[in-house]
Order: C-alpha cells, then structure tokens, then sequence
C-alpha cells in the first residue's frame, strides 16, 4: 500500500465513523464490534500493518492519528463491556440498557451447603461423658506416650507380671522404657498423684495394643476410663453408678450383671455384662448364643495402687471402670466390624452419625 496512492486522513475518518454507529448493544454486538476493528484481522489492526511501510516525516504524524484512533476505538468497546457488568451505563440511567444478561448477583440465593455429621465415635463418647459430668467427674487428659511407670508400675504391673502378657505394647525405646499407652489408666495415675483428694475423674482417649486387626479388634481403639477415690467407697456405690449407666445408654429394660474377674490394679474386679438387644437375651452369633453382652471392665483400686500413687489406703479407698468406645458403639447401632470406623467412608459417617 504505497502512501502516495492512500489518503491516511480518509482512511482513518471513515474507520471512526463506521466504528461510532456500530450497535454494541448485547454481548454479541460488542464481540462483532471487537472482532471488526480490533483483533488480529480487524480494521485498526490493518492500518497499523500498512503504517509498517511508511518511512519519513509523515510517519510520525501518522502514527500519532492512528494511536489516537485506536484509543477511541479501545474505549467505546471497554465502556460497552463495563456496562454489561456493572448495570448502568456512564449516564448512570439503569433504563438506557437493555435486560441483564447474567444472574442477577444482588438478589441470587447463596448456595445451600448438606450439614457434615458426626463420627459415631465422637458420638458416643460425647453421651459417656455428659452423662459421667452429671454425676460430678470431671474429665483428664494425659499423654498418648507415656513410661513404664505410669502404665505398668504404678498400677501393680511388676516388672515381671504375667499380666504384662495380656497386652501387647509397643514400645518406642527399652532403656528407658516409653510406649504407647495401653490404657487410659495412665492419666489416672498423674491425676492419684496430685493429691487433690477427694477424686472423681473421667479420662477418654485412644490407646494402642499391638493386636492382629479384625473385625472384632485393632491394634488401636478408644476408652473412657472412670476413677472414684474419696472417703468410705464402697463396690456398692459402683454398681449404683454402672447400673445407671446402662440404662442411660440402653433403655430402662436392660438387665445387668457383674461378673468375676482379674485386673491388677483392682481389687475385687469384675465385668459388667448387659443382656444382648440383638436377641433380646435369647441368644444369637453376637452374644455366643449366651444372652449377655460384655462392656466393661471394673472394681475397687487395690490398695497398692493408691500407696504407689501417695494416697493412703486406711483412710481413702476408690473405683474404678473402663469403657471401650468402640464396642459399646458397634453394640448400639449394630456395627458388625470395627474397621468401619477408621476407613474414612463418608457413606459409613452420614448412616450412623447424626448431624452436626
């Protein structure tokens, strides 16, 4: 395009004004608008190709029309675009454009979120523990590594104790020896020691035993373990407490019974059985076609117990229970594997949590 034979002014006007009586109205017009004059193959562009060529004094003059031109250009597409979003245009008229063509933000319903439910296992424990707080026990916590001491030696396990033998540690380290907790009964321990007496306290928490994992066990599992210490406790007073305990979680009909047992840091022990509501006492596959279902392990803190921890056995005497979250929760909703809880399945989550 030889500049003798082109007229820049010409060429130049008649671009402004075919650009200021194009329609922009709508989100179409306003692509034609840019696809006509400003993208690759657009007028404006076009002109600048053939502005390339010139050389001399008329370039500089040129080349200032033409960046003024491409600015008017520019502008009146941002302004048409700005107004599509906003609303009103420059004037500020809401009636000079034409209907919305977007979702109204201003008055759109926020978005409707399903409410997350709560892991059967919080649930649980959430009632275990309302229900002991009524009762004045106040709830502990302690470590989930702790040494040998506050989980063996202080609650009667010997050095070389046979019942060492009923739970399989892990150990972290021998000399000195640190492991994971067994039980929670290792917070009982650090509460006996404060000497805060009278004593009544409840300390849940996740304990590890080194188990093969099956439908019926795991090598880690929850507990609410329960301590009484005060002046003339007797077993009497812990089976008022058990047995209020069962019918809170499992109605007013269920039957209970105490079994004999064997608990190094209690003494007497015993296990709280409760009839089986799978079969109603009549005897099913759960309950070994016995009627009775166990959940706890109890009895009075040994003596010895209370001597290792400062506490003197002639004046102070105590109970104590343990409770395992795990089983009592596949009991109340009849859960027939116990690696459901920790799979992380939303579908498990939401058919046995209620929400939260």
């Amino acid at each position: 395009m030889a500049s003798e034979e082109f007229s820049w002014d010409k060429a130049m006007e008649a671009v402004r004004r075919e650009a200021a009586g194009f329609d922009l109205s709508g989100e179409a017009g306003a692509e034609a608008y840019r696809l006509k004059f400003l993208s690759k193959k657009g007028e404006v562009t076009a002109l600048f190709e053939a502005f390339r060529a010139l050389s001399g004094p008329e370039k500089k003059a040129v080349g200032q029309a033409l960046n003024a031109l491409r600015q008017e250009v520019e502008t009146r597409w941002k302004e048409a675009s700005a107004g599509r979003s906003t609303g009103p245009g420059p004037g500020g008229d809401p009636s000079s454009q034409g209907p919305s063509e977007g979702p109204d933000l201003a008055t759109l319903p926020p978005p409707v979120w399903g409410r997350g439910s709560r892991h059967p296992l919080a649930l649980t424990r959430h009632l275990m523990l309302d229900f002991f707080g009524k009762l004045g026990f106040r709830w502990s916590d302690g470590p989930e590594l702790v040494d040998d001491w506050h989980n063996f030696e202080a609650l009667h396990f010997g050095a070389d104790h046979p019942a060492r033998d009923m739970q399989d540690t892990f150990f972290v380290s021998l000399d000195p020896a640190y492991l994971l907790r067994t039980h929670t009964s290792s917070v009982q321990v650090k509460e006996m020691m404060k000497g805060q007496l009278p004593l009544r306290t409840v300390s849940p928490g996740r304990v590890y035993r080194n188990e093969t994992v099956s439908a019926r066990s795991h090598m880690q599992f929850h507990q609410v373990e329960g301590l009484y210490i005060d002046q003339d406790v007797s077993f009497a007073d812990l089976k008022k407490v058990l047995y209020d305990f069962a019918t809170f979680l499992f109605g007013p009909s269920v039957q209970i019974r105490f079994r004999p047992s064997y608990f190094p840091f209690t003494e007497p022990s015993a296990e709280m059985d409760v009839t089986c509501f799978l079969c109603s006492g009549t005897g099913c596959g759960v309950c070994k076609h016995s009627g009775w279902v166990e959940i706890l392990g109890c009895g009075m803190v040994d003596p010895q117990v209370l001597e290792n921890c400062g506490i003197d056995p002639d004046v102070y005497s105590g109970y104590a229970f343990g409770i395992g979250i795990e089983r009592l929760t596949m009991l109340r909703h009849r859960i027939p594997d116990i690696r459901l809880f920790y799979e992380n399945d939303l579908r498990f989550v939401r058919q046995f949590g209620h929400a939260g």
